[in-house]
């Protein structure tokens, strides 16, 4: 078997370990309280209702966020940067972009990403593997 064989079955192996255990973890994490789950797979949790208004999805946003593996594992925070994000909705995970435009402005919520609004099977860093589901607290600051 050649390396490139091996590297292949090693990503296949941990994508399917990923996959398993993001869908144990949304299955569980849909029975908690407060927890609303959508048709797409995305789910949420509101920390702070705003009421602002809501982005469409080509608008620009301003937000905080902190980003973590379903073990706790941070892998990105603009919030331990101390210097909020923005981008276009329609530039950024799909999960982020379905979210984002329930979300008004001043609110912070828990989203919870399957993998298929996330990264899918793409390996994007040493933290974030294939098939990982993401939990993200998103603050929506501004739009525009």
């Amino acid at each position: 078997m050649s390396v490139a064989d091996k590297l292949f079955k090693l990503k296949k192996q941990k994508a399917e370990q990923n996959e398993a255990a993001g869908k144990k973890f949304l299955a569980e994490n849909a029975t908690k309280e407060g927890v609303v789950s959508l048709p797409s797979g995305l789910q949420y949790l509101i920390l702070e209702e705003g009421n602002g208004p809501k982005p469409g999805p080509t608008d620009a946003v301003t937000c905080h966020y902190h980003g973590t593996l379903i073990d706790g594992t941070v892998f990105d925070s603009s919030v331990k940067r101390g210097q909020p994000a923005t981008f276009p909705l329609n530039r950024v995970i799909s999960g982020w972009t379905e979210a984002l435009q329930l979300m008004p402005t001043g609110s912070k919520w828990r989203l919870f990403l399957p993998h298929d609004l996330a990264y899918g099977n793409q390996q994007v860093s040493a933290q974030i593997g294939p098939n990982s589901t993401l939990i993200f607290d998103v603050e929506l600051i501004s739009i525009g």
